[in-house]
């Protein structure tokens, strides 16, 4: 049995942090995987069977995880665009990689939170605030990047479009050339806008289906693909096929 759950920020970092979240496979188990699909964040996890704690950087791809019998995991899943207030680089370099927080952060800050996480028995609800008090501490540093007015309204204005605001428009709309707002946005966020629009699309419309899956309603796939700003059926497929190896149907099936 595999026991997640999810914890607000507190207010210091709620402008940064998404949530935290805590992990714990079960003893009864060997080992688990479970599918994890591009949502436009960076997470950074501590696991009791690691030495160091690793960034998960942006996704997009799908990836299974497999999860050992006994592992603990606490981690912060931050807000688009926010981890570049927490590394010293550009976060395209972390783009579909795990990388050691010894290397980002160095030794003794990582070591120093793993020690705190895991070397007397805590609660989850302990070992999250340990995180948070960390990552506050970072913040107060000085170390933190500074926020980038024109990034943030990209990443808000595409956000809230569900990624179908055109990047000509917006480029125009925050006043930069479209190559200045691509260069930002793939070394703040991680990704370019259009394929961080892409992804929003594709969120919008596995929402979707989740809604149509809890009401018990059947899914007319041609109406969902427009409404969700697909140009057919058929670039929905392709779309679903690169984001989570499946397509559409299948995925939903998988819900159930």
């Amino acid at each position: 049995m595999v026991i997640y759950q999810e914890y607000p920020p507190p207010p210091t970092l709620v402008s940064f942090v998404e949530c935290f979240w805590t992990c714990q496979v079960g003893l009864e188990d060997r080992s688990c995987s479970y599918r994890v699909l591009p949502d436009n964040c960076i997470d950074i996890l501590w696991q009791d069977q690691r030495v160091s704690g690793f960034v998960s950087g942006m996704m997009t791809s799908s990836n299974t995880v497999i999860m050992e019998s006994r592992v603990r995991t606490v981690a912060v899943r931050f807000k688009p665009g926010r981890a570049a207030h927490f590394f010293p680089i550009a976060l395209d370099e972390l783009t579909n990689l795990r990388a050691n927080m010894r290397d980002l952060w160095g030794r003794t800050a990582s070591d120093d939170i793993a020690d705190a996480l895991w070397t007397h028995p805590l609660t989850d609800r302990e070992r999250v605030d340990v995180l948070a008090r960390h990552l506050m501490e970072y913040l107060a540093s000085g170390k933190t990047a500074r926020h980038s007015g024109v990034v943030d309204h990209a990443i808000a204005a595409i956000s809230l479009s569900n990624g179908l605001l055109k990047i000509e428009a917006l480029a125009d709309a925050v006043g930069v050339s479209r190559q200045h707002l691509a260069t930002q946005f793939r070394q703040r966020v991680g990704i370019t806008t259009k394929m961080f629009a892409r992804i929003c699309r594709f969120r919008s419309a596995v929402a979707t289906i989740r809604e149509a899956h809890t009401a018990a309603t059947q899914i007319d796939w041609a109406i969902l693909a427009l409404d969700c700003g697909y140009a057919d059926q058929s670039h929905l497929i392709h779309e679903f096929r690169e984001f989570t190896g499946t397509s559409p149907e299948p995925f939903a099936l998988e819900i159930v």
